[in-house]
């Protein structure tokens, strides 16, 4: 008869900040969605906000129960419920939902993404490709990396503009809409996009990770969920101008007229005060070169309408700087 010698089991808690740490403290507030709708059904996760039952997540994940499709919640311990749709917002993909009747959740602490450091690590939850309570982890590997996904619909309106945290912690398809921790197990980002080998894709189920996934910061993402839970929409910071996104040299010029024939300053607007006019472009904003008009916008969605942006403008070969105050524009 043989008997192998065994190593004695490990006794006692994991510290809390490793992985094992992390994971037991934020898997109880992580949560699997399954969506149906007209438009077929959706995968994703999302993570409790509050006792009153508000789910955090992305909006291309419940997209397809806007027009009287379902959504059912399942929580780490194998429990669901059905959920309904709050809000959501194409232009951040993020959206909010709410379960009732449930007891004993766990909301997830938000943390301040603005604190965040490149090599900070990070742990990322989720359901790829439906494994449910999967737990991955890496380090921010960038911050305020502008990346546009989604445009599916082929009009515009479903594109996000997220200037995003970079992860090399491996989130798949399932993992949207999950969170991204730090060593405190407080959320920092919401897991939204990977680079697969088309480019920056939402949610490809022929797609995996290579090590480059991306996050909305919590910062923004905070201020999006209060805005659809307290309004059912959230505002747009906006600078009153129509871009020329056909323009290919550097930096973002302002278009000769708006979609519909307006102007392309809006008269009155934030821009209009400043004195930029059609044909200006503008080349930095707070001193960071952008190099398009997606990156114009994705400076500006990342703040708040009432805060201050200082803007370089070029106008017939010669650069001014201007300050303006962001102005505020409701999608619907």
């Amino acid at each position: 008869t043989v008997e192998l010698e065994q190593a004695s089991g490990q006794t006692g808690e994991r510290a809390p900040d490793s992985v094992a740490g992390i994971a037991a403290r934020t898997l109880p507030g992580v949560v699997t969605l399954h969506v149906s709708g007209g438009d077929g059904g959706a995968l994703g996760t999302g993570f409790v906000l509050d006792g009153r039952g508000h789910i955090l997540t992305n909006h291309h994940v419940v997209e397809s129960a806007s027009d009287g499709g379902s959504i059912r919640v399942t929580f780490n311990g194998g429990e669901t419920a059905r959920a309904r749709l709050v809000g959501g917002d194409p232009g951040y993909d993020l959206a909010v939902v709410k379960v009732s009747g449930v007891s004993g959740l766990t909301p997830l602490p938000l943390g301040d993404s603005d604190e965040v450091r490149v090599g900070d690590p990070v742990v990322a939850i989720g359901a790829p490709f439906d494994l449910a309570n999967t737990v991955t982890s890496g380090i921010i590997s960038a911050k305020e990396r502008p990346i546009t996904a989604g445009g599916e619909k082929g009009d515009g309106s479903d594109i996000s503009y997220v200037d995003a945290l970079q992860t090399d912690a491996p989130i798949n398809p399932g993992n949207s809409g999950g969170p991204l921790v730090d060593e405190r197990a407080r959320v920092i980002g919401i897991n939204s996009a990977i680079h697969a080998a088309g480019g920056v894709d939402r949610q490809d189920d022929s797609a995996g990770s290579v090590g480059l996934g991306f996050a909305i910061p919590v910062n923004q993402a905070k201020r999006v969920a209060e805005e659809l839970i307290n309004h059912g929409r959230a505002t747009h910071p906006v600078i009153g101008v129509t871009l020329d996104m056909g323009y290919e040299g550097e930096g973002a010029k302002v278009g000769g007229e708006a979609a519909g024939g307006g102007p392309a300053v809006t008269p009155g607007g934030p821009a209009d005060r400043t004195d930029i006019a059609a044909g200006d472009v503008i080349t930095e904003v707070d001193g960071v070169p952008v190099a398009s008009g997606e990156e114009l916008i994705i400076k500006i969605r990342s703040h708040r309408p009432g805060d201050r942006l200082d803007l370089t403008v070029e106008r017939d070969g010669e650069s001014r700087r201007v300050t303006l105050e962001l102005g505020s524009s409701d999608p619907s």
